[in-house]
């Protein structure tokens, strides 16, 4: 802990890192079991729904429910049942003596008894000019979450690994016809999903737009995604030969673009503590089909969502591995409530045996 004790704000049971879906459905159980949840809001407040215009697959919405809404009636259930919502970034988490010394970014420090990183994933983009301004109006990061809102229309998918493979062969469902942008000749995909993909283009559901990058994305709030600039070049990476004769730049008209580039897990915090993550940086849990799914190597600190799913990456799912960590964590603190209770009962008889 901070030898600085102004920093010292509070101790609590349970400290929630992330208020996207899985801390938030975390934060509804964890109150319910009064375990008096701390929920830090991290640098993106309510997660990647936020930029979400319309969520038609989430469970008990039949008309849908837009993704900031869903995420305030949340946010208004876990604060019922008792769960705090505070806005702070985790920067670091202190695991090398009991309870946790949780230090944000700001220099405030906690203490907890025990930690769910819930703090997500941020979906990687390209930083081009357009992209803030249009992202949730067709432009997005989901095919599953938002491909079937465009429905007939022609669907740019930027990347070319398997997840670019999968986004563009799922968006054949809806697409008149699926653009895959890739900036090389070939793809890093698995041989599997390149061969898919390759069946698709024969059908003339994909075209491939290799050696191809999106410089610029046109439209607005209102009307969507209605173009993208794009740069070519036949050595590919052309975003890096602007000025070769060669390298070709041309608008082109779509009515969406998914960006399939990849995710950053946000659990840097996590850094020395001795829980144990991938080699892309997502948290390792137990996983399995018995109880404590959640717990990680360290125990007392559990991980759900997106920052330990790389594959499914849904609200839905990420809010039921949420609730599965709320119930590990409940476990883990009754137990730590057990011991205290037996060592203090344990003391006194030492006392009067003379030990």
């Amino acid at each position: 802990m901070s030898d600085d004790a102004d920093d010292f704000v509070e101790h609590r049971k349970l400290i929630i890192a992330g208020s996207g879906i899985s801390g938030l459905s975390a934060a509804i159980y964890a109150g319910r079991s009064n375990n008096d949840p701390l929920v830090l809001e991290g640098d993106e407040p309510g997660g990647q729904l936020t930029l979400t215009t319309e969520v038609d697959n989430y469970p008990g919405f039949p008309e849908g429910i837009s993704g900031p809404e869903l995420i305030q009636n949340m946010r208004e259930q876990a604060e019922r049942f008792g769960a705090e919502i505070r806005h702070g970034i985790v920067e670091s988490v202190d695991a090398d003596e009991r309870p946790f010394t949780v230090t944000l970014s700001n220099g405030d420090v906690y203490t907890a008894d025990a930690v769910i990183a819930a703090s997500g994933a941020s979906a990687r983009t390209l930083g081009v000019p357009g992209e803030d301004e249009l992202m949730g109006y067709g432009l997005s990061t989901c095919a599953t979450c938002d491909g079937a809102f465009f429905r007939g229309e022609k669907i740019l998918v930027v990347g070319g690994g398997d997840a670019a493979m999968e986004e563009a062969s799922f968006l054949t469902k809806f697409a008149s016809t699926v653009y895959l942008v890739h900036r090389r000749e070939e793809f890093r995909a698995e041989d599997y999903w390149i061969d898919r993909v390759r069946e698709q283009v024969d059908d003339g559901e994909i075209e491939l737009m290799l050696n191809t990058e999106v410089t610029e994305l046109h439209g607005s709030a209102e009307e969507g995604v209605e173009s993208v600039t794009l740069v070519r070049n036949p050595e590919g990476h052309p975003t890096d030969k602007l000025d070769d004769p060669e390298t070709e730049e041309f608008d082109f008209d779509v009515g969406a673009v998914f960006y399939a580039i990849g995710h950053t897990p946000n659990a840097d915090y996590l850094e020395g503590t001795g829980v144990e993550r991938d080699e892309e940086g997502y948290v390792k849990t137990k996983g399995g089909t018995d109880g404590g799914q959640t717990t990680t190597d360290v125990p007392g600190i559990f991980g759900a969502g997106d920052v330990v799913d790389y594959h499914y990456q849904q609200a839905a799912t990420a809010g039921g591995m949420g609730v599965k960590a709320a119930l590990d964590a409940d476990d883990y603190l009754e137990e730590l409530e057990r011991d205290g209770r037996a060592e203090e009962e344990e003391a006194p008889a030492a006392v009067e045996s003379g030990d």
